[in-house]
Order: structure tokens, then sequence, then C-alpha cells
């Protein structure tokens, strides 16, 4: 029979095991460390550019292309991505927000279809009546949330002919043309981390063209 002190101390050691040990008898991982996110600085002085390639369908196909912008809110904007998170800084200054309205222009013209690059047989070219059919919708995004923008107002609209370079050919080769959008988006409110999504439907509902700007 063991030692009334030596059974003590077998039966210290015991509970200390049962104490260090999960019930699985098996060590517990030690948490892991935070993973350390390289700091990264974006400079958004002009605005946010956005561009995109759609289709009409596989003869038809476009470019849009644009930028977001207002007057001074822009200058020496910077988005600074570091282990603390996401931070908008103009100067010295914190910004969390949009200002209360935003500029919005684009313009749309004709793209070769990837299956035109190398024949270009079949292609049609954007007209003022394939254009006048699309439906052009904004939204705001946060995450996989869209919400629709319904009061955007269009301050301009232009179409204009892009002539060839062989001018003296321009009655004997089709009518190219270019579309000029300026919209004004109003915006107060809108957290900086939120996309402005332009979407393009074609008369049957399809998405033609889809672009997000982003900060």
């Amino acid at each position: 029979m063991a030692h009334p002190f030596v059974q003590i101390v077998r039966t210290a050691l015991a509970a200390l095991v049962l104490c260090t040990l999960p019930a699985g008898l098996t060590a517990q991982k030690a948490p892991d460390k935070k993973k350390h996110i390289p700091r990264t600085v974006w400079n958004f002085d002009g605005g946010i550019f956005m561009e995109t390639d759609g289709s009409l369908n596989e003869h038809t196909c476009f470019r849009l292309a644009g930028r977001v912008f207002t007057k001074d809110f822009f200058d020496n904007l910077k988005r600074i991505d570091d282990d603390q998170g996401t931070t908008f800084v103009r100067g010295k200054e914190t910004l969390t927000e949009f200002p209360p309205q935003l500029s919005v222009i684009f313009v749309i013209h004709d793209m070769p279809c990837p299956s035109q690059l190398h024949d270009m047989s079949g292609r049609e070219y954007l007209t003022r009546e394939m254009v006048s059919k699309l439906k052009l919708s904004l939204f705001w995004k946060n995450g996989v949330n869209l919400r629709p923008i319904d009061d955007f107002k269009i301050g301009f609209f232009d179409v204009r002919r892009i002539l060839p370079y062989a001018k003296e050919l321009s009655n004997e080769l089709p009518e190219r043309l270019e579309w000029d959008y300026e919209l004004q988006v109003p915006s107060a409110g809108v957290p900086l981390t939120d996309s402005l999504v332009l979407m393009v439907r074609r008369e049957d509902g399809r998405i033609a063209a889809r672009v997000a700007a982003r900060l």
C-alpha cells in the first residue's frame, strides 16, 4: 500500500492532468494568430472609373465606359486597407459617406464581338433604334443587396456619328454612332463602401451590360 503522502501527490497530479486536457484527452490547439494584412493605398483623384463590354446578340456588341465624379470630393481621396480594416481619408479628414449628389458620365459605342476578332462577317453595328429600346437602371450595392435608384436624372444626352479615317468613304460604310450620357445621382447618406451599379437591359429583359463603380 502506498504511503499516504505519495497517494496525495498522485491524486493532485491526476487532477492537474484532467484540468489541462479536454474531454477527448487531446491537447488543445493554440488559437491562430490574426493574419496580417499588408497595407495598401488607393488614390481616387478624378473620380471612379468604370468600363465593361456588352452585347445585344452574337452579332452586335458594344463597350460602355465612364466615370463617377463630383466637384472637389475625389481630390486627394484615398482608400487605406490594413489590419484595422478599410478607411477613406482626404488629407487629415476621415470620410464615411458620399456627397449629396454624384455625376455619372459614360459613353456607349460599337465593339467587335469576341467571335468577330478574326472574321467580321455578320457584324451588325448599333443603330438608334437598337439603343432606344435599351433600359438603363441604377442601384446601390452592399454585399449582395441591390437598392434601386429611381430618382436619378439625365443631365445630358447626345448621339454623334463617328467618322471613318477614310472620310471619302463615309457614305459607303455603315453608320457608326456613339451615345454620350451624363446623369445626376442623389447619394446623400450612402456609405463609401457601397458600389454604384449601372445595368443595361435589352427589350426582352435580359442584361446587355452591367458594371459597378466602387471605391
